[in-house]
């Protein structure tokens, strides 16, 4: 049987001060890299050259870039980096999704997830380290929040996904990253100006040129960014719902509070790149004897009614320290029942990674990790 495999890095010796004075070119646009570029004295066609090494082919040693020139590559070394994020653990689940933890510069640690399945690669990406929300659920949200990612580490996320699944080049056939889910840790709307960067970035043409059909962001309802991400982004919506009241929202989603269902419901049904082919995705969790009563399936029917959407059904992840427990199956599947018949697809999603901790609300990169029997407790569930 196959079982869930890990490996730990050792840390590595502090990087130089010359290597952290270096600009990221990973969250640069490419006017940004002709600035780097001419300010070292060299034509600005080296700077699209320097891009499609970077983002067309995953170069990260100027070395290697043998198109620039000597003299170009040693001005540009000297002065910019494609470095990727450090990763400090990895672990492999028995179902093949493979966990990353990964470091920054300052030593802030994050996680990213890649999902195989037969027909698409999802990498789930993380936008801020820790969260702010504490959805009562989710495990990120007992970690406090440190700061957000900046564009380049969450670019860097994608492109050392591509570095260890053996992606490149960029848009090559058979590719195994085929889609982006904003759904790790922190809420992307609360870090609006870098995802907004960062998804212009991966979806450029002439950068990995991932369609924005295939870019997800997932947020628990910061209304006015909303507005914002349909108008300048127009990538998929997913909407963390998981209560058909504000009374149990507000205990769940405690933003809530601040944006209830109808003012979230309205933002939603202006969403400019809903159709019936672009539908809005509900992602609903289901806590036994909380949130999964018939009831409850008829009461998100009515709320939703008239809104392009497919609603996920998520059984309840278990992590250390939580009181809830998942719905049972007969539960779910009755849930899922009522709303189909009402017209809406509601595939229920299977858990992948719950053995190393890397399914849907359970990530968390808190430098004190799990002690080693809590999960060979979680680990021996997950079987």
């Amino acid at each position: 049987m196959q079982v869930a495999s890990q490996t730990t890095l050792q840390d590595s010796p502090t990087a130089d001060e010359t290597a952290f004075s270096r600009q990221s070119l990973l969250g640069l646009n490419l006017e940004e890299v002709e600035e780097i570029v001419t300010s070292q004295g060299l034509p600005r066609f080296r700077a699209r050259q320097l891009w499609r090494r970077v983002w067309r082919h995953g170069q990260t040693d100027f070395g290697d870039m043998t198109e620039l020139g000597k003299d170009a590559r040693d001005k540009l070394s000297a002065v910019c980096q494609a470095d990727r994020p450090m990763i400090t653990n990895r672990q492999t689940s028995k179902d093949g999704t493979i966990k990353w933890l990964i470091r920054c510069d300052d030593g802030q640690e994050a996680e990213m997830v890649y999902i195989p399945e037969d027909d698409r690669g999802t990498l789930c990406i993380s936008s801020q380290i820790g969260c702010t929300l504490t959805c009562s659920f989710c495990h990120t949200g007992t970690q406090r929040l440190v700061r957000n990612l900046t564009a380049a580490e969450i670019t860097g996320q994608v492109l050392l996904a591509m570095d260890e699944l053996g992606d490149w080049p960029a848009g090559k056939e058979e590719r195994r990253l085929t889609n982006i889910v904003l759904m790790g840790m922190g809420e992307p709307l609360y870090n609006y100006e870098s995802v907004k960067k960062a998804l212009s970035l991966i979806m450029w043409g002439e950068g990995l040129g991932l369609s924005k059909r295939r870019v997800t962001l997932s947020t628990s309802g910061i209304v006015p960014e909303i507005e914002k991400c349909g108008d300048e982004l127009g990538v998929n919506l997913a909407i963390s719902l998981h209560a058909v009241h504000d009374e149990l929202r507000n205990e769940l989603v405690p933003i809530n509070r601040k944006y209830d269902l109808k003012t979230l419901i309205d933002c939603v049904r202006r969403y400019p790149v809903l159709s019936n082919a672009r539908r809005v995705t509900w992602e609903y969790v289901m806590i036994k004897g909380v949130n999964d009563s018939p009831e409850d399936a008829r009461r998100l029917v009515k709320l939703i009614k008239g809104i392009p959407s497919k609603i996920n059904l998520i059984p309840f992840n278990k992590w250390p320290g939580s009181d809830y427990e998942c719905s049972s199956d007969e539960a779910i599947d009755a849930f899922a029942k009522i709303v189909m018949k009402a017209g809406y697809a509601s595939p229920v999603r299977k858990p992948r990674g719950q053995d190393i901790l890397a399914a849907c609300g359970q990530l968390k990169s808190e430098s004190v990790r799990l002690r080693k029997s809590q999960m060979a407790a979680l680990q021996q569930a997950a079987k």
